[in-house]
């Protein structure tokens, strides 16, 4: 299995990277800086904010079956919408949502075996204030993850595809979130606390339990789901 991920710099991204390595697998790693050196890993350098560079990678893939794992993202300016900029609304769509659906529909056109993971959140179905542009974004991916299964239905193609959100997981993001000032973040204290609790989950356990959800049968019922879903 050839497995394609973005966003793996750090994080989520390159904890799953890590994984599907020492599980013997190819992976391909896009995105802007590399900090995985393996001899099964292959790191293209794109910036996904660059839609047609996106359109337009050539990641020499086999015919073997494809695991492609959108996992790049960004928050934005915690900000209240009527202090955002236009800039970083149009960052966070095309990072999160917008580069997906164009990866997606890149693999969808080859004749591989194809999976499709898309890395949501909660945030995409629990509104916080101050991440007008993060939810949305989150939100849009689970339909997009929705409709995507359809079509691939619709070609008589057995497509999984999933729309997964972590939980809370100890990331620069979260770093972000601790220091954005109160005044601009009603719930910045909530995510303090997390941290300050030993309640963020680790990115190592995190990739684990998405391989896992990925071994389970599948349904349509899982598009949409949680690594909070799995009973250890």
């Amino acid at each position: 299995m050839q497995v394609v991920i973005t966003g793996v710099s750090g994080g989520i991204g390159k904890a799953l990277a890590e994984y599907y390595l020492e599980k013997g697998n190819q992976v391909i790693g896009i995105g802007r800086n590399n900090t995985i050196d393996h001899d099964h890993f292959h790191f293209v350098t794109c910036d996904l904010r660059d839609l047609d560079k996106v359109k337009n990678l050539d990641l020499n893939l086999s015919d073997e079956p494809i695991l492609l794992i959108n996992n790049a993202g960004v928050l934005g300016k915690v900000r209240r919408t009527v202090d955002q900029d236009i800039e970083s609304l149009q960052e966070v769509f095309e990072v999160n949502v917008l580069a997906a659906m164009i990866m997606t529909g890149k693999m969808a056109a080859l004749e591989n075996q194809l999976t499709i993971v898309n890395i949501s959140s909660g945030a995409g179905k629990n509104p916080i204030p101050s991440w007008g542009a993060y939810c949305a974004s989150k939100a849009a991916l689970d339909m997009f993850s929705k409709v995507f299964y359809l079509e691939e239905q619709e070609r008589g193609r057995n497509t999984k595809v999933y729309s997964i959100a972590p939980g809370v997981v100890d990331t620069k993001m979260q770093t972000t979130i601790r220091a954005v000032d109160e005044e601009n973040f009603s719930q910045k204290q909530r995510f303090v606390d997390l941290k300050n609790m030993g309640q963020l989950s680790n990115v190592k356990e995190v990739a684990r339990k998405i391989h896992r959800m990925l071994s389970l049968a599948f349904n349509e019922e899982m598009i949409i789901c949680s690594v909070r879903d799995l009973v250890d």
